[in-house]
């Protein structure tokens, strides 16, 4: 559904976008989203990021294979295939969830945070040469991409398990919180009875994490730049502003990075704002989309005009099954997934969205409404400008 309607959203720019989560390790949250910022502003132009980027997927995909081959192969003892693929384990006594059910509905919005990876392919489509059809194709190629190295990834640690009580083991060496830690760790001391190559294999983990942090960075960036251009923030000639020589966004870049540093100190003292953080970041992102999606869905065809990436036949089941999915994710991430529930375990995003989407109202009741017209069309300034036009985006020829 992203895919078939990116061309429609890159031939009106100016659409509002919400951002997503920007995910690191929760105790190094500040100075790493700190640090995104210094990166994106100052060492990567606009003409270095695709150039970066292809970097970046080169390192994390040879790093992925080195983990998924090494893991398996130095792990004393793997399970057998009936135990990855058959056996089940709710660990009630770590979560308090003894549901069979309502685990498996958890357990699916891991999916969620890791097919983010298609949003920053769409925000950056105005960058790009061919967007109408490059665009689509960069989303599902993200889709793709994630699927695959993420299921032989999830493999690779479930087959490599040695002793799954011991996992969740408070009293293990990553105090049953790090259960990826855990697996790596315990493989290697079984081993070599060395934990060196578990650390070796952390930090390609670790680097996967910053340069996702620099992706969501790079795309919240151009979410609040798109706004700004539309006036509909405040202070927007401040963040529409672009660097004369790096030609990026900087003060929006800085925006984004100072906002998630702020968001993510509380996450030194309460783990449980982590949660909230993500969750209602997610349910932006993926709530953002529904609308487009809907639209198309009870669109008439005639009034459709398709792109050159188009599902023609296929185009309104594939809009139901998405809008169906978000609706789902929507709803879960806003359920507990600790019990019982306490002041240290109650899932803060109801609040934290309800007391966003009213602060949102309010201001456009009181305010907004006045003068936020909507989207701010400048490509027909730009014509006239080049082309002679007369003003009315009309191009003498």
């Amino acid at each position: 559904g992203a895919a078939e309607h990116n061309p429609a959203l890159h031939r009106h720019q100016q659409r509002r976008r919400l951002p997503g989560p920007s995910l690191a390790v929760p105790r190094h949250v500040p100075r790493v989203n700190l640090h995104l910022g210094r990166v994106q502003h100052f060492r990567l132009g606009s003409h270095r990021i695709p150039r970066r980027h292809l970097h970046v997927v080169a390192v994390q995909v040879v790093g992925g294979t080195v983990i998924v081959i090494m893991l398996p192969l130095v792990a004393k003892t793997t399970q057998p295939a009936s135990y990855v693929f058959t056996h089940f384990e709710t660990t009630p006594e770590v979560t308090g969830i003894s549901s069979g059910a309502y685990a498996v509905v958890l357990s699916l919005l891991v999916s969620q945070y890791s097919l983010y990876g298609y949003d920053a392919a769409a925000h950056l489509t105005e960058e790009t040469k061919g967007a109408d059809k490059n665009g689509p194709i960069a989303i599902l190629s993200s889709i793709g991409i994630i699927t695959v190295f993420g299921w032989v990834y999830i493999l690779a640690l479930t087959f490599s398990i040695q002793d799954f009580g011991y996992l969740y083991d408070p009293a293990n060496e990553t105090a049953g919180t790090f259960v990826p830690a855990q697996i790596l760790y315990d493989a290697f001391h079984g081993r070599y009875g060395s934990s060196t190559g578990a650390i070796v294999l952390l930090f390609i983990i670790w680097g996967s994490f910053f340069f996702g942090g620099l992706s969501i960075t790079t795309s919240a960036a151009r979410v609040v730049y798109a706004l700004s251009r539309d006036r509909g923030v405040p202070f927007s000639s401040v963040w529409r502003k672009i660097h004369p020589t790096r030609k990026v966004p900087g003060n929006a870049v800085w925006l984004c990075a100072a906002v998630c540093a702020l968001l993510g100190l509380p996450i030194l003292w309460i783990n449980v704002v982590f949660t909230a953080i993500t969750s209602i970041a997610t349910i932006g992102w993926v709530g953002g989309y529904a609308v487009p999606i809907f639209a198309r869905m009870v669109m008439r065809e005639e009034d459709f005009r398709p792109g050159p990436f188009y599902l023609r036949g296929a185009s309104r089941p594939v809009c139901l099954v998405a809008f169906l999915w978000i609706c789902y994710t929507c709803s879960v991430f806003l359920l507990p997934t600790v019990y019982p529930i306490k002041m240290d375990t109650f899932n803060y995003a109801p609040i934290a969205l309800g007391v966003v989407l009213g602060l949102i109202m309010l201001w456009w009741v009181v305010d907004a409404r006045k003068w936020f017209t909507g989207p701010v069309r400048n490509i027909d300034e730009q014509i006239d400008h080049n082309a002679g036009g007369d003003g009315n985006g009309n191009v003498k020829v």
